[in-house]
């Protein structure tokens, strides 16, 4: 009986140290300080250091990157990071923006459709031409830079595996002038409302961007995509196809 009063105790105790740290708490936090505590420290070191540390994105941006990410995802538990925009000077037409974003970004597989399928009656559709022309047209007198946009609609995408829209705004990353870093912190925040494997292929179209000279990167991220053995087990076992 002690030792389980004691465990319930040592449970309370991480659940408090979590609260304070976020000001909430969530249900999986119970469950991993009761069940897993060592998986708990190492979930909430990785999400400390995924997005409550500062990194090169200005809180502004980082936060209309992830109401973008949570709406396109309909992540409906993570409402903090409507305050925590809204603290970062985000206004409520803002918030409305990347609502149309996310929607935007979920209907980005029409525009595939109407390539593959109509293509036939519809000599000379560009897909890619069609989604930016429409994109330009939903964010145009918007407050919102161009960079801005394409890291968010890249994470969007990627959240929904649109890899061949994720291509196409990690270029227009890099045509609008959007920072490497700012761009590499805006994807990773798909780890948790868009799941660790979508990031890891938005990272691999990224890589062969570079690798392909569609993009011009900067020599730390060309040194990322020129280090080889990026592929996984079944490069390492033999079997890549």
């Amino acid at each position: 009986m002690a030792n389980a009063e004691d465990d319930a105790a040592g449970a309370r105790a991480r659940l408090r140290d979590v609260q304070a740290k976020r000001g909430y708490l969530l249900p999986h936090h119970g469950l991993l300080a009761v069940a897993a505590p060592e998986l708990l420290a190492g979930y909430d070191a990785a999400y400390t250091a995924l997005t409550l540390r500062p990194r090169p994105m200005s809180e502004h941006d980082k936060e209309f990157v992830w109401l973008v990410i949570l709406t396109a995802t309909e992540e409906a538990l993570a409402t903090h990071h409507i305050q925590k925009f809204r603290d970062a000077g985000g206004g409520d037409a803002l918030i409305e923006t990347a609502f149309r974003l996310a929607a935007y970004a979920r209907g980005a597989p029409c525009f595939a459709f109407a390539a593959e399928r109509w293509s036939g009656h519809l000599p000379g559709y560009d897909a890619e031409r069609a989604y930016r022309d429409g994109l330009a047209r939903l964010v145009a007198g918007e407050p919102v830079s161009p960079a801005l946009v394409e890291m968010a609609m890249a994470a969007a995408q990627a959240c929904r595996r649109g890899w061949d829209q994720v291509a196409w705004h990690l270029r227009g990353a890099y045509a609008a002038g959007a920072d490497e870093y700012e761009l590499a912190e805006a994807i990773s925040y798909v780890m948790f409302p868009g799941s660790v494997p979508n990031f890891v292929d938005a990272c691999g179209v990224w890589l062969q961007l570079i690798r392909d000279g569609a993009v011009d990167a900067s020599p730390p991220f060309r040194a990322w995509a020129e280090l080889e053995g990026q592929g996984g087990f079944d490069e390492a076992a033999g079997t890549a196809s």
